[in-house]
């Protein structure tokens, strides 16, 4: 009985405080919301597509309660432009969480990390260190060789169909690896399955952040054991690492050891602690960034690989203008691949993937930002510890800003005031990358992959559905993840195109 009338009191207060606050504050519109779970109970497991439902009936700026914690939800351009661009440095840290606390080492990564000296250094390292243009270029030569590997591999299996989405995880896994270790992890079980369940448990939902008395059911439920787990085994993984690029340095005079990988990199620059330097580096720091290239990197690639075929064998007028444009770029008399710099002239191509990206971005809703200090928004308060979640998916799929919104046309980015959108965040209904102070350093890493892939794979290969296999493929639903990927793998046949068809 004392439990009940706790409760009954627990609950009355809560509405009362909500009720109050909201008359003397103009706070963002709300729906309404349960004592306890707050709007918990209206959202799915694919988030942006339940926020843009509570979206079109509240308006593009909402306030949600997650157990105890106030989200703000954006979603239309002007009310980005003012998170993103106008009010930036209000909303340039993040929201503490328990996972990224134990996963990123503090966190000292640079995608978690709160708004701050630590965070402006790290993000210093990935723009000037690792993931500059002339980093990028460095890695041409590694992408063409897996990009080979994978188009022998599927000229092998040929006229057998082939899981296309397996090989594109393949790829982009294969890639970073070399580009952050200096080796592939792709036959590395181990490897595969630490990713996996490092992907998954940044998208878990531990109520102690939400609903802290609760927070005993993450123990119950094992995520915290799956937590501990997994950051144990990541943190062995890369302190061997580690430990293998430090024996190999002190076996060879430093000449004699360019840096081949962004590990090297690190390392020279944490040989470089000094003031000239002005870089001050950690063996956690170091871990962190390498974890957080690995989180961002293998998945979302992927996943942008993935939506392009499928979209592509989805529209076969479109597949086929890609295609076209493709092979009289490069010729038919070449024996070799489609090279990067071809592609500066394939502007179809480059616009289909930009399409897809507005319909399928792979991160839909940006990761949460936090008010630093109270705020306005369009005549909005914003109370100062308010989450912030900008549905970058709702404001890409407006019709206010885009016309035919749920329908892939390519041909969109090619009109003249619609062609100078690009993937810097400036244009405020396109942001696939973010924009201001967090957007995503290494957006020029990805589409390097991206695009040497594609353009090789729609070179050498006509490509088609997998006998059986149509209805999957045209089946354009979402599988909720760290990125969002297509529900079903893409099982297609791959038929070399003219002269290869002989020569492979």
């Amino acid at each position: 009985m004392a439990i009940t009338i706790t409760l009954i009191a627990m609950a009355t207060f809560l509405f009362l405080f909500h009720t109050l606050r909201r008359k003397t504050s103009n706070l963002p519109p709300s729906p309404p919301a349960l004592p306890f779970v707050g709007n918990l109970h209206q959202l799915g497991s694919l988030l942006h597509r339940s926020l843009a439902s509570l979206s079109e009936n509240y308006g593009p700026l909402i306030l949600l309660h997650l157990g105890s914690i106030p989200v703000a939800v954006v979603s239309s351009a002007e009310m980005a432009e003012e998170v993103l661009k106008t009010q930036d440095i209000i909303f340039s840290t993040r929201p503490p969480s328990s996972i990224a606390a134990r996963l990123a080492y503090g966190p000292r990564d640079m995608a978690f990390a709160p708004y701050g000296p630590h965070w402006r250094q790290m993000r210093k390292i990935c723009i000037l260190h690792i993931l500059s243009n002339k980093r990028v270029q460095e890695f041409a030569r590694l992408r063409k060789e897996e990009v080979e590997l994978l188009v022998a591999n599927i000229a092998g299996s040929s006229p057998a169909p082939v899981n296309l989405s397996n090989m594109l995880v393949t790829l982009s896994s294969d890639v970073i690896c070399r580009a952050a270790l200096g080796r592939k992890c792709s036959g590395e079980q181990r490897f595969s399955e630490m990713l996996r369940e490092l992907s998954a448990l940044f998208c878990s939902f531990p109520l102690r952040d939400f609903i802290p008395w609760l927070g005993w059911i993450d123990e119950l439920s094992g995520l915290n054991a799956r937590i501990k787990r997994n950051s144990e085994e990541f943190d062995q993984f890369l302190e061997q690492i580690l430990e293998e690029h430090i024996d190999r340095r002190r076996g060879s005079a430093a000449e004699s050891h360019p840096c081949v990988d962004f590990i090297d990199v690190l390392l020279s620059l944490k040989e470089e602690n000094n003031e000239e330097a002005a870089i001050t580096l950690e063996r956690s720091d170091l871990k962190g960034l390498i974890l957080d290239i690995f989180a961002a990197g293998t998945d979302t690639s992927a996943a942008t690989m993935q939506w392009v075929m499928a979209e592509l064998l989805s529209h076969p007028n479109s597949m086929r203008k890609v295609q076209e444009e493709i092979r009289q770029t490069v010729g038919s008399n070449s024996t070799v691949m489609v090279k990067e710099e071809d592609i500066d002239q394939m502007k179809y191509f480059k616009a289909a993937i930009k399409e897809t990206l507005r319909m399928h971005p792979s991160l839909p809703l940006l990761i949460p930002r936090m008010a630093m200090k109270d705020a306005m928004l369009r005549g909005y308060s914003i109370p100062a510890g308010t989450w912030v979640l900008v549905n970058v998916w709702k404001i890409a799929r407006d019709p206010k800003y885009w016309e035919n919104a749920d329908e892939f046309q390519p041909e969109r980015f090619l009109i003249n005031n619609i062609s100078t959108i690009d993937y810097s965040g400036q244009d405020f209904q396109y942001l696939p990358f973010s924009s201001g102070r967090r957007s995503c350093p290494g957006f020029n890493f990805g589409l390097a992959t991206v695009h040497h892939a594609l353009a090789n794979l729609l070179y050498r290969f006509d490509w088609d559905f997998a006998e059986g296999e149509k209805e999957h493929a045209l089946d354009m639903k979402e599988t909720p993840g760290l990125s969002i990927s297509k529900k079903y793998d893409l099982i297609v046949s791959a038929k070399p195109y003219g002269f290869f068809e002989h020569n492979e």
